[in-house]
């Protein structure tokens, strides 16, 4: 049987989802990313058997490994342009 993870590595989980975020070069994915994240923390917060707890944590770590590998993909093949949000108003 598998524990529920601590609030300190729950909180650790959405740090990384959030770091790996801003990795993404591309405005749209960015945000994204984090939407989804912060989505899927809000939704599994309120689980109260430590079985559900854990399998929602094992599946994030496996989502985290996924974010980060394509955010090295999208930084490949960024665009040399910057979308409408991203341009600094003089």
């Amino acid at each position: 049987m598998a524990s529920a993870p601590t609030r300190n590595e729950v909180i650790s989980l959405f740090r990384s989802f959030l770091r790996t975020a801003r990795g993404f070069t591309d405005y749209n994915v960015r945000e994204y990313a984090k939407r989804r994240a912060v989505d899927a923390f809000r939704r599994n917060g309120g689980l109260s058997d430590p079985a559900d707890a854990a399998a929602a944590f094992a599946d994030g770590k496996s989502q985290l490994v996924v974010a980060k590998r394509q955010s090295v993909v999208y930084s490949l093949y960024s665009p040399g342009y910057k979308n409408v949000m991203e341009i600094e108003r003089s």
